[in-house]
Order: structure tokens, then C-alpha cells, then sequence
């Protein structure tokens, strides 16, 4: 969907990404490649009696209830003030919604297994629970993305949302599966690489974004960099004495201090 998206939009849309911009949207999908391989395997849940217990642990009763608390916070104090001009808002609510909606998913994937093997799943409460849920925060994504797409760019869009909902997505399934006790050390170490090569690609992607760098201008670009105007001191000003009975390459220079 990131690359989909940041092609069609350039083309359809009339919307630019420069070489800087395609090139953050490869190092976030290499970014949230590299931590999906080295994510730990989640633990086998078979019923929902097991999905009971798992959500009613307190760890992540807390983590959820920490993710409602930013989602409230969002859609109620910072939306209506900065969703206006800061992309992250919407794109944030969006993936924190996010971990709802996969953990109702697995939810019912289990529910529907259950259901074809027979087993009595539509009379369990947390079958209903889960599909309230998925509707719910389903429908909450769809309007803030939708409100997002409206006013930013759709090349920028979908790859913040695609890193920011799958680092959530991926915490929540750490927390919810215990996934973490199994992680070796090199699995630590390439989930960490991973996202600091996703925060890389996003850099790249929204810092440079107004930039026009293209592979066929890139040369012209380079070479039109103009060094730094050298910034004097007010208080101390240098004045050179000139010389002219001496040769340039022989002349001393004479500096004046003043103060």
C-alpha cells in the first residue's frame, strides 16, 4: 500500500515525491520488514477461553487502558486544535486504534474456527465483544484516515501510517502473547535496527518532502550548494591594514581589535 499509494498519487493525484521521498518510503518498508522477521512468534491461543485469560491479564489491561487514554486525548484536546496541520494527530489515532482492531481480528479467528468445529462460540460474550470492537475501531480508522487523506499528501500519508500502525500493531502482540520472554538477543537487536531504520525513512520522507531532487537534476543540485556566509562578530571587527608597497603573497596582515 505505501508504494502503491506513492505512485498512484504522483500520478493520478498530480502529488510529488521526490528521490528523497521514495527513498524514505523504501527504508521504512526495509525497516518494518526487518522488525517483522525478528519479531518473536506469538503464543498459540486455540479457544476463546484462552483469549479470555490473555486479555484480562494485567499487563495488558493496563496497556490498554494507557491506549484509550492517548486515543481520548487525541480525538478530543488535540484534533480539534492541530489535526488541522500536523499530520501525526489523525495518522496517530488511527494506529493506536489500530491495536484494537488486530486483537479483535485474532480474536475472531479463533471464534470462527471454533464455530466450524462445532464448538457453542456464538453464545461466549467475548464473541460479540470482539465484533463490537472491530466495527468500532474499524470505523474510527476509516474517518480519520479519510479526514488525513483530505488535507495531506497521500504519498506522505500512507507511509507514516503504515510505520506507525505496524511498530503498534506489533507492541500490542509483544504484550498481549508474551511474545518478549522468547526473544534472543539477536532478535532484540534487529527489532531495534529495524525501527531506527523505519525513523530514518519517515525523516527522509517529511523532512525533505518541499525539496525538488530528482534523479536527473540530483548533479545540478549538488553543484548549486553555495558554502555558508561566514557570520562576523559585531563586537570585534577585523580590520585588515593594506600594504600596497608589498607583494600580495608577502604582504602581512594587520588586525585591529576593537571592543
Amino acid at each position: 500500500s505505501v508504494l502503491c499509494s506513492a505512485i498512484l498519487s504522483s500520478y493520478l493525484l498530480g502529488e510529488r515525491l521526490n528521490l528523497l521521498g521514495k527513498l524514505g518510503c523504501l527504508l521504512s518498508l526495509v525497516g518494518s520488514t526487518v522488525m517483522v522477521i525478528h519479531a518473536p512468534e506469538d503464543e498459540e491461543v486455540t479457544t476463546l477461553e484462552e483469549m479470555t485469560s490473555k486479555l484480562k491479564e494485567p499487563g495488558f489491561l493496563a496497556y490498554a487502558a494507557i491506549l484509550l487514554a492517548l486515543c481520548f486525548l487525541l480525538i478530543f484536546y488535540l484534533a480539534p486544535r492541530y489535526g488541522q496541520s500536523n499530520i501525526l494527530v489523525y495518522l496517530t489515532i488511527c494506529s493506536v486504534i489500530g491495536a484494537f482492531s488486530v486483537s479483535s481480528v485474532k480474536g475472531l479467528g479463533i471464534a470462527i474456527k471454533g464455530f466450524f468445529a462445532g464448538q457453542p462460540v456464538l453464545q461466549h460474550p467475548l464473541t460479540w465483544i470482539l465484533v463490537v470492537t472491530l466495527v468500532a475501531s474499524i470505523t474510527t480508522q476509516i474517518n480519520y484516515l479519510n479526514k488525513s487523506l483530505d488535507i495531506f499528501n497521500t504519498s506522505l500519508v500512507f507511509p507514516i501510517y503504515y510505520v506507525l500502525f505496524t511498530t503498534i500493531v506489533i507492541t500490542t502482540s509483544i504484550i498481549l502473547f508474551k511474545e518478549w520472554v522468547t526473544m534472543t538477543v539477536i532478535d532484540i537487536i534487529g527489532t531495534v535496527c529495524g525501527f531506527l531504520t523505519i525513523i530514518l525513512g519517515v525523516f527522509l520522507l517529511h523532512a525533505f518532502k518541499d525539496m525538488d531532487v530528482s534523479l536527473g537534476n540530483l548533479p545540478q543540485v549538488l553543484q548549486n550548494e553555495q558554502p555558508a556566509p561566514v557570520t562576523r562578530d559585531d563586537k570585534n571587527i577585523l580590520i585588515e591594514v593594506d600594504n600596497s608597497s608589498i607583494a600580495p603573497e608577502d604582504k602581512p596582515k594587520v588586525f585591529v581589535l576593537y571592543t
